[in-house]
C-alpha cells in the first residue's frame, strides 16, 4: 500500500516537475522510471527530463506565448525552468539548453532529495484508487501500461508521428562557408547559417523528396499522421517548391557578412541567400550543433548523403541521426478535469505530453499543476485550477473537460496544443496592435497570478506547495 506516499510514474519533464513539487511540499514521493531497464525509440540516456527532440524551450520574451509560460513557471518555482535557465546556451531570442547538463542536473537533484525514492522499474498497471498517482509517462508510454490506460478510460488513445533532428559535431562544419548570425541581427549571432543558392536549393529539395525512408512499425499500414508543428523536412519539401523557404529554410532577416557591407541597405536583398539551413548550439562551447527544423524519417545512410549536400556540411560528422517515432496521447477533454484529475478517479492525475500539451515548457506546467494538486489531495485539501487568464490556466482548460467543444462531440478530433495566445480570453478593451496586445496579455497574466499565488499563501498553503527552490 502506498497511501502514505504520492506515486509519480515517468521521469520526463512533467514527472520530474511533479515529483519536485510534491517533495517540496514535505510529502514522500516514489518516482518510477522504466529507463534504462526498458528504453524507447527516441531516448538515448536514462537521465530524467531527457530532451529527445530539440533543445529549445521556445521564445524567451514574455510578450510571446512560450516566454510568458516560462515567466509563469518561474513565479511558481519550477525546477524545470530554473534548470533550463542555469544551463542555457545562446539561441538568439529563444531559451535553449545544453541538453546533457540539463538532464544530468535534474537526475542528480531528484536522486539526492531526501523525500524522493527513485525506482527503476516498468510500471505495468494503474495503481489502486487509494494511492494518489500522477501519470506522466509521456507520448512514449510503454505498451503494457498504455493498454491498461485504454482499459481504464474506455477510449482508444490518439497518436501521431513525431520526429527528432540530427546533431552534428561543431568542428566538422566548414566555417569558411557557414556564417554566424541571428535573424534580423537580434541579440548575439547565436546561429550558424548554411547558405544555399537557388540551384543548390532545387537540387537539395529533389534529393529530399526522393530519399529512401526508414521503415516504422505499423507506419505503412495506415495513412501518415504527422504532427503539423513537427513535420519531417522531407514532408515539408513535398508540399511545394517554396514551402521549405517559408519554413525552416527561410532566409528572411539573415544577411551573409561574407558577401560585403551589411550596412549597405539598398543591396541587402542581394546579400540574402536563397535559403538557409540553421545550426543551433547544443552546448556552450558549440561542440555539438542541432540542425534546426530538420526532423526526418530518412534512412541514416540517406541523411548522411543528402545533408552533406548542404553548403558547409560537406564533411559533417553526425553524433545522432534524426529519428521518427509514434507518440500517444489521451483524448483529455473527455477524461480530465482542469485540475488534471481524471473524471473517473480523483486520486489519479495526468500531466505532460500524454495529456495533449505540446512543448517542453507546457509539459513542465502540467507537472507543476499535478504536483501542487497531488500535494493538496494528500493533505485532504481541495485541488486548484489556475486562472484562465494565465497561459498555464488556458492550456489546462483546453486539454480538460472545460474544452466544451472537444468534450461533447464524439467525432471531434483532439490534437496536441502548444502555448498560444489564441487560447487566452480576449481583453476587455481590444487592442489591434499585435505587439501591444501580447504585452497586455503578459501584464494581465502577471497580475492575476500574483493574486492567485497570494490566495494560496493566505490559505496557509505556502509551506505545503509553494516552497522556494533550494
Amino acid at each position: 500500500m502506498l497511501d502514505n506516499k504520492v506515486l509519480v510514474i515517468g521521469a520526463g519533464l512533467a514527472g520530474t516537475e511533479a515529483a519536485w513539487q510534491v517533495a517540496n511540499a514535505g510529502i514522500p514521493v516514489i518516482l518510477v522510471e522504466m529507463r534504462p531497464l526498458h528504453s524507447t525509440p527516441a531516448h538515448h540516456t536514462s537521465d530524467f527530463g531527457e530532451l529527445v527532440c530539440s533543445n529549445s524551450f521556445g521564445a524567451l520574451s514574455s510578450d510571446r506565448a512560450a516566454g510568458l509560460l516560462h515567466e509563469e513557471l518561474r513565479t511558481f518555482n519550477s525546477l524545470i525552468i530554473k534548470t533550463a535557465d542555469n544551463f542555457a546556451v545562446p539561441a538568439g531570442g529563444a531559451l535553449a539548453v545544453d541538453r546533457s547538463k540539463f538532464s544530468n542536473s535534474l537526475t542528480e537533484v531528484l536522486s539526492k532529495h531526501p523525500l524522493i525514492e527513485v525506482k527503476r522499474i516498468e510500471q505495468l498497471d494503474i495503481p489502486p484508487k487509494e494511492t494518489i498517482t500522477i501519470l506522466a509517462t509521456g507520448p512514449l508510454t510503454s505498451d503494457s501500461l498504455a493498454s491498461q490506460i485504454k482499459k481504464f478510460t474506455g477510449i482508444d488513445s490518439c497518436h501521431f508521428y513525431d520526429a527528432a533532428s540530427p546533431i552534428i559535431y561543431g568542428d566538422s562544419v566548414n566555417r569558411e562557408i557557414v556564417f554566424k548570425a541571428s535573424r534580423y541581427d537580434k541579440g548575439d549571432p547565436a546561429y550558424f547559417n548554411c547558405p544555399l543558392d537557388k540551384d543548390e536549393y532545387t537540387t537539395f529539395r529533389k534529393e529530399l523528396i526522393e530519399g529512401e525512408q526508414a521503415c516504422l512499425k505499423d507506419f505503412e499500414k495506415e495513412s501518415a499522421n504527422f504532427f503539423e508543428a513537427c513535420l519531417p523536412i522531407e514532408e515539408i519539401a513535398r508540399r511545394g517548391v517554396e514551402t521549405m523557404r517559408y519554413g525552416p529554410l527561410k532566409s528572411i532577416g539573415l544577411w551573409n557578412p561574407k558577401w560585403g557591407n551589411l550596412f549597405d541597405k539598398e543591396n541587402r536583398i542581394k546579400k540574402r541567400p536563397h535559403a538557409i539551413v540553421q545550426l543551433r548550439k547544443e552546448d556552450l562551447e558549440g561542440k555539438l550543433l542541432n540542425m534546426v527544423g530538420f526532423q526526418t524519417n530518412l534512412k541514416w545512410s540517406e541523411q548522411k548523403r543528402i545533408f552533406r549536400m548542404i553548403p558547409g556540411l560537406e564533411q559533417a560528422e553526425f553524433v545522432r541521426f534524426g529519428v521518427m517515432h509514434r507518440n500517444t496521447f489521451l483524448e483529455s477533454p473527455k477524461l480530465l478535469l482542469p485540475t488534471l484529475q481524471f473524471l473517473k478517479r480523483k486520486t489519479l492525475l495526468a500531466a505532460g505530453q500524454i495529456t495533449g500539451t505540446e512543448g517542453y515548457a507546457a509539459a513542465a506546467a502540467g507537472g507543476l499543476l499535478a504536483g501542487i494538486n497531488a500535494s493538496l489531495l494528500f493533505n485532504k485539501k481541495s485541488p486548484v485550477i489556475f486562472p484562465n487568464e494565465s497561459m498555464i490556466g488556458s492550456l489546462m482548460n483546453f486539454i480538460s473537460n472545460k474544452n466544451k467543444i472537444m468534450a461533447s462531440h464524439k467525432k471531434s478530433k483532439f490534437q496536441p496544443m502548444p502555448a498560444s495566445f489564441g487560447l487566452v480570453p480576449e481583453l476587455v478593451c481590444k487592442i489591434k496592435d499585435k505587439k501591444l496586445r501580447y504585452k497586455a496579455y503578459q501584464e494581465r497574466s502577471s497580475k492575476v497570478l500574483k493574486g492567485f499565488k497570494r490566495s494560496l499563501e493566505n490559505s496557509s498553503l505556502k509551506d505545503q506547495c509553494l516552497l522556494e527552490i533550494i
